[in-house]
């Protein structure tokens, strides 16, 4: 088990990164941030040359793969980061450093089990990609295809070990210091993080999941997503078609090429509605690197190591949720909320509602130019705060998606407008699953299984309600946490804190 003087020290070594970069003057500046989070970045940065332009690509570079992941999600939001620090970010979807190539030779041959010879007649050394996790490079298989080929960083696996460990370590003490962070549930968010990337770790759920997207897009006919080579596919491993167009990020060779940027970002909101809301399976990672257009006017996605998942009722809400902002529908959209229990009951639904509106109106009908995104985000995450909401971290990764595939989509049309987009897809969609056929289907559904279960359920009541004479089972015992002195922490903590700093000290002034 990793010591916390270990987590500490890590966590001084990254703070020291991003203040050599200057990336942590929001962390400082946040009143949301706790205190000792707080004095942690001023201890990180002390004595640092804050530089007056922050480069913070180079600082999660610096860091490793997962901090690497995040910036990747921020290299889409030009409204929130501004233009500059989000055009530094996109260096870290395609530009990094690649592994030497004897190293990749050796990775494919040992996760195929079989000489390279024997799979491809030939496999360019260059990579034509370098990301956070893997590297790509194009390949003619022995057949003739032409084949794209992603192969797992070495080492990969043990870094984002480390890393996480310190994530869920750090997330554990933010959570207990209560407040704000304890509602955005950090260890939570962290935990969701680690299985997303475990997954992304291991090319055989990445294939299966490109499959899967493959068949539910089909009837998508302007999305394309190309086919698995399993014969080719291992852990560390993956091959698929090569996809021959041109990658979102390049605005001008798309215009230069003809292709119709308002067509491209329709066809980019329908495909992910239809992949949230009809099947519940999504590509959560779309940000300009993994999306290409092709010669036809097709869009095709590559990369599908994050993907989501949400169940039918979670959809119907969303949908709901959705529909009821475009039709300015706020009752019915509070009303869902607390539904869902996403809201706790002792709030006031009327209330809710209206601070919905609120947010809602504003925005109903401009263009996304027009709409200050991030004045809009502060105005709902006050309204989750006002409203004791806890953060859902089934819903996380949708919520993170949703920003990202806005962000695309208004960077090729300022000026579309994402609701006037979804509505009569929305629009269809619920009155096929909300309608009242839909709702009888429904009901028959329900009592079916209820019937079912009834004879389980009389064997339960004959179970804790025996006859007389007979004693019934004891109940369960409840799991009741050990609770400490609330100042033991604090002191550990601190004493942890200062013994890094001296550290530190020694470290930055040697």
């Amino acid at each position: 088990m990793t010591q916390p003087i270990v987590h500490v020290w890590r966590l001084l070594k990254w703070g020291r990164v991003l203040a050599r970069h200057g990336a942590l003057r929001g962390i400082e500046r946040d009143v949301n941030t706790p205190t000792p989070v707080r004095r942690l970045a001023r201890i990180a940065r002390f004595g640092a040359r804050i530089p007056p332009v922050p480069t913070y690509s180079e600082a999660f570079q610096e860091i490793g793969p997962a901090a690497i992941k995040f910036g990747q999600a921020l290299a889409t939001r030009p409204d929130l980061v501004g233009e500059e620090a989000a055009h530094d970010l996109l260096r870290l979807q395609d530009s990094l450093p690649p592994a030497p190539f004897e190293a990749v030779r050796r990775a494919i041959e040992e996760g195929l089990e079989r000489p390279i010879d024997e799979l491809f007649s030939h496999i360019d050394p260059e990579p034509v990609g370098a990301a956070s996790i893997a590297q790509v490079h194009r390949a003619v298989t022995t057949d003739g295809r032409l084949v794209a080929v992603k192969v797992l960083r070495p080492n990969i696996e043990e870094d984002f070990a480390r890393a996480l460990d310190t994530y869920e370590w750090a997330a554990a003490q933010v959570e207990a210091m209560g407040g704000e962070a304890a509602r955005l549930r950090p260890r939570l968010v962290v935990a969701t993080f680690r299985q997303w990337t475990n997954r992304e770790l291991d090319l055989r759920h990445e294939g299966a999941s490109a499959s899967e997207l493959r068949e539910n897009l089909a009837a998508e006919s302007g999305f394309f997503v190309p086919q698995i080579d399993w014969a080719r596919t291992g852990r560390r491993v993956l091959t698929l078609e090569w996809i021959d167009g041109i990658k979102l990020t390049d605005r001008q060779a798309l215009v230069a090429a003809g292709h119709d940027l308002k067509a491209l970002a329709a066809t980019l909101v329908r495909a992910f509605l239809r992949q949230a809301v009809i099947d519940g399976f999504f590509h959560a990672d779309l940000h300009q690197g993994n999306l290409f257009a092709l010669p036809d006017g097709r869009l095709a996605a590559i990369d599908f190591g994050i993907m989501g998942r949400i169940d039918r009722q979670a959809r119907v809400w969303l949908a709901e949720i959705l529909y009821g902002l475009i039709t300015g529908n706020y009752r019915r959209v509070a009303e869902i909320h607390f539904e869902a229990q996403y809201v706790p009951a002792h709030h006031n639904i009327e209330e809710f509602a209206t601070a919905l509106r609120a947010v809602g109106e504003p925005i109903r009908g401009l263009p996304v130019k027009d709409i200050s995104v991030a004045q809009m985000l502060d105005s709902l995450f006050k309204i989750t705060r006002d409203f004791e909401m806890p953060i859902q971290p089934h819903l996380l990764l949708l919520q993170k998606t949703m920003v990202m595939e806005e962000g695309v989509a208004t960077a090729l049309d300022p000026d579309i407008n994402m609701w006037e987009t979804a509505e009569p897809f929305l629009q269809e969609w619920v009155r096929g699953e909300l309608g009242p056929e839909a709702r009888i289907a429904d009901e028959i559904v329900r009592n079916v299984r209820l019937l079912r279960r009834l004879p389980d359920l009389i064997r339960r009541i004959d179970y804790y309600y025996p006859p007389p004479g007979a004693a019934p089972p004891a109940p369960p015992l409840p799991h009741i946490a050990v609770v400490r002195p609330p100042r033991y922490g604090l002191v550990v903590l601190t004493a942890l804190i200062s013994t890094a700093a001296g550290a530190a000290a020694v470290w930055l002034l040697g």
